[in-house]
């Protein structure tokens, strides 16, 4: 080869290896871009959509991230908006919900190997085809059901009448099963006199307010004086029926205490923080950016707690259950108390 032509050849090399090296991947051109899809109820369900919604904000607004959010109004948006997201070059993508786990995620992941998936209450062992570009994020609720049950238990325990109490999910799905395991066991930690009533909304919407505000006044009619609501949007119908009864509700998620003086606590579970965390690391490495294991979300770490208790209550009142509720909290941080997930 004569010499002018082998060096224009190496120079066309070099200049083929920088642009290559500065020419940002798929995933690097993503990495400014982060987008949440909602479950069904929506940023209004004052709660578990919203909190995520709480927590792309955040990162907006202190991690400089263009942030989208894809609302999911029935079940048959959930796989179309996870791969709208991909599809449109959002680096990170966080599924909000334990139903994008049966189905969605593994329709959708596989086939955007350079995007990378979140997913709030997905349990990354259960994803059939095993995607490594997901990261699975849990919470032990019920460490929180538990703290709430506890507060409940001391409260029923100082009124008149019978010790019932009860709770009210939506459906039968892992998180709501873990919540009100957590809160019969710790009322039973604080009374043993106490009796749970369960039921059940089958709500697959977790956004038909009706149906757990029917669930709730059944209750009601029962005995109950403490309400405890696992059910997303449909669970604020059964907070107003425990308004409009004037007993306790205890709110879920979110520390529900604006909805008003009714509600005696909420079980905590911190959805906004979790959602910050995942983007602040794939904003640090997106590429680094792991999957394949699951986040973990607890007391110990503050993933999950209790709310601020009513102002309803008897300041000194108030102060006991907090007090008492603080040592049992530091007991499961420190695996002294393990509340049960069923």
């Amino acid at each position: 080869m004569p010499l002018g032509l082998g060096v224009l050849a190496i120079m066309a090399m070099l200049v083929a290896a920088l642009a290559a090296n500065a020419a940002p991947s798929k995933s690097d051109q993503g990495a400014n871009r982060v987008a949440i899809v909602t479950d069904i109820g929506g940023l209004n369900d004052k709660g578990f959509n919203h909190l995520s919604y709480v927590g792309l904000q955040r990162a907006v607004r202190q991690l400089n991230i263009q942030g989208r959010t894809f609302i999911t109004n029935s079940a048959n948006d959930r796989t179309p908006n996870l791969a709208a997201a991909a599809q449109q070059g959002y680096g990170l993508v966080i599924p909000v919900g334990v139903l994008f786990a049966f189905g969605p995620i593994d329709a959708v992941a596989p086939k955007f190997p350079n995007t990378k998936f979140a997913g709030v209450d997905v349990n990354w062992p259960d994803l059939s085809s095993k995607p490594t570009n997901v990261r699975g994020i849990q919470f032990k609720e019920q460490e929180a059901g538990y703290l709430a049950g506890y507060i409940a238990g001391l409260v029923v325990k100082d009124q008149r009448g019978s010790d019932v109490i009860s709770a009210v999910g939506a459906n039968k799905v892992p998180a709501i099963v873990r919540f009100i395991a957590g809160y019969k066991a710790g009322a039973r930690r604080a009374n043993r006199r106490v009796r749970v009533l369960v039921n059940y909304a089958n709500d697959p919407t977790f956004a038909d307010q009706a149906k757990c505000k029917e669930a709730t006044l059944n209750q009601i009619e029962r005995g109950s004086k403490i309400a405890f609501m696992v059910a997303g949007q449909c669970g604020l119908g059964g907070l107003t029926a425990t308004k409009e009864r004037r007993i306790w509700g205890i709110g879920v998620d979110a520390d529900q205490g604006f909805l008003g003086k009714h509600i005696l606590t909420s079980a905590t579970k911190k959805v906004d923080v979790a959602v910050y965390d995942m983007i602040k690391a794939f904003k640090a490495n997106p590429r680094g950016f792991r999957g394949g294991y699951n986040a973990n979300y607890t007391v110990r770490n503050a993933g999950v707690g209790f709310g601020k208790l009513s102002t309803r209550l008897p300041r000194a009142k108030r102060l006991e259950y907090t007090r008492k509720a603080n040592v049992i909290k530091k007991l499961i941080a420190q695996g002294k108390i393990k509340p049960p997930a069923a």
